[in-house]
């Protein structure tokens, strides 16, 4: 860290966005002397900083005051957030649509400095489904969502991508000459059809939906459950052409459109 960097920190900032990043990844909630613990930090500081973020609203204490959990407030905060918001009034209720239709789950996934991130999701509306929850954060390379966010952009945004990114639950390392290969391959074809890289017996199909300068806003994804009941249900050639007609709608209403010209 340079002189000019280390002299405007803010260590009071930093200390309690450590201590939302860590309660983010401890959803069954932590003790006080835990984060303290986790944080290296006294039991004092820790005290202080969880007693604020309880009097803003960013955290909840448990019943019985030992335990401490992320409240929603930073998620609602995200949503009033302009290109988030957008993409998600105008999203949901087609993709309700679409899911009833195709039998198969849907979610949108965003970029938030370098994590990837579930913002919106509709369930199959049959007996069972596989879909993620909003809030859900998920890998770059190892999932059709985040590779697909990676492949189109520039090569310089490309590059802080992958340097920002902090690897999700289960992720593996990047193999950068694989990972440059998936893309190659989704900006010829336009958009990801893979076997899942997280479960066995899932296709993911993802779909790209750009904004008004031609940058890739989010990402409309599928992860495909084969039924092999009498069901009679959309194929998974069918669900692709259904979402991806989807994405494409949605990049129309969000004023963009596909940088190469793919329709599909």
């Amino acid at each position: 860290m340079d002189d000019s960097t280390e002299k405007y920190r803010a260590p009071a900032l930093e200390k309690g966005l450590d201590i939302l990043e860590y309660l983010a990844n401890h959803g069954e909630g932590v003790s006080q002397g835990e984060v303290a613990k986790a944080l290296d930090r006294s039991q004092s500081e820790i005290y202080r900083m969880l007693s604020t973020l309880v009097r803003r609203n960013y955290v909840t204490r448990s019943i019985t005051g030992d335990r401490y959990t992320l409240s929603l407030k930073m998620f609602a905060i995200s949503q009033r957030h302009p290109p988030i918001g957008r993409v998600i009034e105008e999203a949901l209720p087609r993709m309700r649509a679409v899911a009833r239709k195709a039998w198969q789950s849907c979610h949108i996934g965003m970029e938030s400095n370098g994590d990837i991130v579930i913002v919106a999701s509709a369930e199959s509306p049959g007996n069972w489904s596989l879909a993620l929850r909003s809030g859900t954060v998920i890998g770059l390379w190892n999932t059709g969502t985040g590779r697909t966010l990676a492949a189109f952009r520039s090569q310089d945004a490309l590059e802080d991508l992958i340097a920002m990114h902090r690897r999700a639950t289960g992720e593996p390392e990047l193999n950068r000459a694989v990972f440059d290969d998936h893309l190659a391959r989704i900006r010829a074809v336009g958009y990801e059809k893979m076997e899942s890289a997280t479960a066995v017996g899932v296709t993911n199909l993802a779909f790209p939906i750009f904004g008004p300068s031609g940058d890739v806003t989010a990402v409309l994804s599928c992860p495909y459950l084969e039924r092999v009941d009498d069901l009679n249900v959309p194929s998974l050639d069918e669900v692709a052409e259904l979402y991806h007609a989807l994405a494409r709608e949605l990049t129309a209403m969000y004023g963009g459109a596909d940088p190469a010209g793919k329709d599909g």
